[in-house]
Formats: C-alpha cells, sequence, structure tokens
C-alpha cells in the first residue's frame, strides 16, 4: 500500500477534493497556497500564512514552536528546513485535517521554499492516532512526503515527453486519452526493461471483480489482471511491477470486451494469433 497521495495546491485547495480523498479512506498531504482563505474569528488566523507566523520562532538556537527537519535533494545533499503544526479554522495538531508548515527559514517564510501542507495523517501521540486507520506521521515524515513528490512530477514529465507524450495530433477527448494510455504503457515495458537486469519476486495477489464507475458513469463489470496498489504496507521506497500497470491500461482501453481483454501481464511480451486486434482503432486514432 502507499504511505500517502501527495498533491500540489492544484488539488490541495479543493475541499472536495479532500473530502473524497477522506471518504475512499486514502490518506494525503496536498499543498495549499499560502493565501488560501478560511474563516476564522477576530484575530484569528484567516490564511496559512498568517498561521504560520503566529508561531515563535527566536531562532536556531531557540526554535520555539518549530523543529529541524532534513531534507535530501535529488544530487544527494541534504540541507536543514524546518517544520510545525499550526492552526487554522478547524484546523490543527490534533485536528482531522492538520496544517503542517516546512519553510527553509521561519522567520522569513521564503515564498519558494515554503510548504504549506495540509495532511489526513494524524501526529504522534495525539488523540486521534488510536482511532485512525492511517499510521501516524511526524513533522519529518511530513515534510519527506511532500518532497518526493516533486521528484517524481519531474521525471515522470521528462520521461513521458521523451516517449511522446507531448508529440501528437488527435481529433478528440478519447484518442487523447488513449495517446495518453499508449505513452503509459511504454513506460511500463521501460520500466519492466529495467526490471530484467533488476528483477525481484513479485507477491501473488488475487485478481479483482466488480463494477467501475467511469466518467459518464457506471459500466459492465470486469477483471483487471493484477491489482493496482501493492498489497502491503512497502517497508521502504520501491518500485511497483509494471506489466500488470500496462495490462490494466490496455484493460481498460478495450472496456473489457471478451475477445480482446489482456488476461495476464505476460500475454503483452507475446506475439501470435489473437481473435481480435488488441484495439484496431489505435492505429488511426492520431
Amino acid at each position: 500500500m502507499f504511505r500517502a497521495v501527495a498533491a500540489d495546491s492544484a488539488y490541495g485547495d479543493q475541499d472536495g477534493f479532500r473530502g473524497e480523498l477522506r471518504e475512499a479512506g486514502l490518506p494525503f498531504v496536498m499543498a495549499l497556497k499560502p493565501r488560501r482563505g478560511t474563516w476564522a474569528y477576530g484575530e484569528d488566523a484567516h490564511t496559512p500564512v498568517d498561521a504560520a507566523r503566529a508561531l515563535a520562532w527566536h531562532g536556531p538556537e531557540d526554535p520555539g514552536d518549530w523543529q529541524p527537519v532534513t531534507r535530501t535533494f535529488r544530487d544527494g545533499h541534504t540541507g536543514t528546513w524546518y517544520a510545525a503544526d499550526a492552526a487554522l479554522g478547524w484546523w490543527g495538531p490534533d485536528g482531522t485535517t492538520r496544517l503542517v508548515v516546512a519553510t527553509a527559514d521561519p522567520g522569513t517564510l521564503p515564498e519558494k521554499a515554503t510548504w504549506y501542507l495540509a495532511t489526513n495523517l494524524p501526529r504522534p501521540g495525539s488523540p486521534r492516532e488510536a482511532a485512525s486507520t492511517h499510521p501516524p506521521a511526524d513533522l519529518a515524515e511530513i515534510t519527506r512526503i511532500y518532497s518526493i513528490r516533486h521528484w517524481i512530477e519531474q521525471s515522470y514529465k521528462q520521461v513521458k515527453d521523451e516517449l511522446g507524450w507531448a508529440d501528437f495530433q488527435v481529433r478528440s477527448d478519447t484518442a487523447i486519452r488513449r495517446h495518453q494510455a499508449l505513452v503509459n504503457c511504454a513506460f511500463c515495458f521501460c520500466w519492466d526493461a529495467w526490471f530484467a537486469d533488476h528483477r525481484q519476486p513479485q507477491e501473488p495477489a488475487a485478481p479483482r471483480r466488480g463494477a467501475g464507475r467511469g466518467e459518464r458513469g457506471a459500466r459492465t463489470s470486469c477483471r483487471t489482471p493484477g491489482p493496482i496498489l501493492a498489497p502491503g504496507h512497502p517497508r521502504r521506497a520501491r518500485l511497483a511491477f509494471p506489466m500488470d500497470r500496462a495490462a490494466a491500461l490496455l484493460a481498460s482501453m478495450v472496456e473489457c470486451a471478451p475477445a480482446t481483454t489482456v488476461t495476464s501481464p505476460d500475454q503483452l511480451g507475446r506475439r501470435g494469433p489473437r481473435t481480435a486486434p488488441l484495439y484496431p482503432e489505435l492505429t488511426n486514432y492520431r
């Protein structure tokens, strides 16, 4: 199971989106805009940056409400940031949603080096810890989770562009979605090629069945070649097995048509007769 959903303020500022994640039982760490306003009494903080400025800070020797956390950057070097639980409206250290501020300088809160993060991961030792379905996370872990998002987003964009996501001509929304699915499949095949030299045993998991809901409403039940999520909590950061993801992408593209459904990830690497083309339209959708 993944640790948490991480997203920038384009998603974090959406109350409805965070609510849907909570209803689905998913943990999240999501950024907020510094000036995102909320209702509050009188002189109380009305924005995340107000809440951060209300925290005590007397310098590195006396950090007050802040705790030092170590950030590891992509090139391997480390740096000291500071993080704290802040209070904003109904959000607080022991609330359903925590507001965590992480910054390189609590005294000035530099715009390019300060994060305002909303999370439903409980604080260690808080009253919510025992009742929460999610393991607690301290300030260092909240900061680490959100910092990983930058690595993933930058690398993922570079990979997609290399595989052709930025080079396409299409005429419909459906064609755009199919093109993106093909790019993601290509990524999975490259990923699997890397695994050929770094193979790890895959834990078996039973296929899931059930009715799904697409963007246009309910659709018929279908089988996925494997689980989208790993079966357990990871002991360390690692890559998931790629071929199940490629098979799931292709199965969703054919909308579970019996003659074209991919039933096993191994089929993706085989050549041989089929009862029908995997998806005839994919050869001329541009």
